[in-house]
């Protein structure tokens, strides 16, 4: 992962090297070498995906592609406020790493799950989860609105599964249980969320360069008062991530460029606005492709 645009692009190189001296140790080589089962760690695969994103994000830049606008989903948020100059790159990684070990402890292994819902409503989800709540007295509740027919839910593993269950017997047309290792964007993160407070409250943050969209209220961000707060609470908030895809659209965002590993996003934004023209870059070849659609 990465490994490609560090060895053609010596801004990408340079970034890894941040990386690899802001959290000392070698993310460089989980990235690049492995093995994946370290780099599935959340609290290894955070600050991954982050450098990977800000390094494409350099490298667009140099060439003259900077965003008017930016968000991200969940992890991507940061990103997004790296992009933004809310907070400097070194800050952002080590903040990462930390949300993940502080997100992989705050439940314990195997007692926590997250479902995909397809093809119902998130009123439909909300009422299933809350049903299932009350049933088990256990928590779970709606953690991505991704898109029109896509709901991630989140909580105690049998919360999540009668939820699940309820779901599919109201007519969902599938519900798929996620490899995760524990149980994001929902109240059992309230440890984590209180650990990423008080990381927070450490930095310096810069009011951002360029509006940045928040999770968990689905507006735009302008000040670093506002962004300290939305990063802090999207720990246990929901990622309203259609609210922010239509924010962004009605700010004037006319091509939307995925950068990072995979091009999930792009999927998810063609169902929430199939007229909404997304590009992906993960890799020399993307980017190339994106460079000659961008400049063209």
């Amino acid at each position: 992962m990465g490994r490609e645009l560090s060895e053609r692009f010596p801004v990408a190189a340079q970034t890894f090297a941040e990386a690899d001296e802001a959290l000392g140790y070698s993310i460089s080589n989980l990235c690049f070498e492995g093995p994946e089962e370290s780099l599935r760690l959340t609290e290894n695969t955070q600050p991954a995906i982050l450098t990977v994103s800000v390094a494409i994000a350099r490298i667009l830049a140099e060439r003259g592609i900077q965003p008017e606008l930016t968000g991200g989903h969940s992890l991507g948020e940061w990103s997004a406020h790296v992009a933004a100059g809310t907070l400097s790159f070194a800050d952002a990684v080590r903040s990462v790493h930390l949300r993940g070990r502080a997100m992989q402890l705050a439940v314990p292994a195997g007692q926590g799950a997250m479902a995909a819902v397809l093809s119902l409503t998130a009123e439909q989800v909300a009422e299933a989860c809350a049903e299932a709540a009350a049933e088990t007295g256990l928590v779970v509740s709606a953690a991505n609105l991704n898109s029109p027919g896509q709901t991630v839910i989140s909580g105690a593993q049998a919360a999540v599964e009668k939820a699940a269950a309820l779901c599919k017997s109201r007519g969902a047309r599938r519900t798929v249980m996620l490899p995760v290792s524990a149980p994001f964007h929902c109240a059992l993160m309230q440890p984590a969320q209180e650990e990423v407070a008080s990381v927070l409250g450490t930095l310096q943050l810069s009011d951002p360069r360029i509006p940045v969209a928040a999770n968990v209220t689905g507006t735009l961000v302008t000040t670093a008062a506002e962004a300290r707060e939305h990063l802090i609470h999207q720990v246990t908030g929901a990622v309203r991530w259609m609210d922010c895809v239509r924010s962004l659209a009605s700010a004037g965002a006319e091509i939307f460029v995925e950068v990072g590993p995979g091009k999930v996003l792009c999927g998810l934004l063609k169902q929430i606005d199939p007229t909404l023209k997304t590009i992906n870059v993960e890799d020399a070849a993307s980017l190339e492709a994106a460079l000659t659609t961008l400049q063209g």
